[in-house]
């Protein structure tokens, strides 16, 4: 059984069509590949951050990409947050709001 990636909203859903093509077109190859490998592709291309919230990490010539995901029960990924990188460290918050939308869904999910 492949693996099904679901998404926080249709907001983040437009957010992610509207990224970069470069940025967009890495995310389309590396979401084909967590649906057939699952959600840990490994570096450089998902790197655990904690507590089970996950970044998939997309580089192209118009700047790097990042998409905070978590993983569900029966094979499901999903995806929470996305943002264009402009500096070294991660944004503190673009990581709380990650968290804190992870918790969200995991929540709903028990339910």
């Amino acid at each position: 059984m492949d693996w099904n990636i679901i998404y926080y909203s249709e907001a983040l859903q437009e957010e992610i069509v509207n990224l970069p093509a470069g940025i967009q077109a890495r995310y389309i190859h590396l979401t084909k590949r967590m649906r057939v490998h699952g959600a840990n592709l490994v570096m450089p291309h998902t790197k655990p951050m904690k507590d089970g919230l996950f970044e998939l990490r997309m580089k192209s010539k118009e700047g790097i990409g990042r998409v905070f995901y978590c993983t569900l029960v029966n094979k499901q990924i999903a995806m929470l947050h996305c943002f264009i990188k402009k500096t070294q460290k991660t944004p503190p918050s673009d990581l709380k709001l990650a968290i804190s939308r992870m918790k969200e869904v995991k929540a709903n999910a028990d339910t």
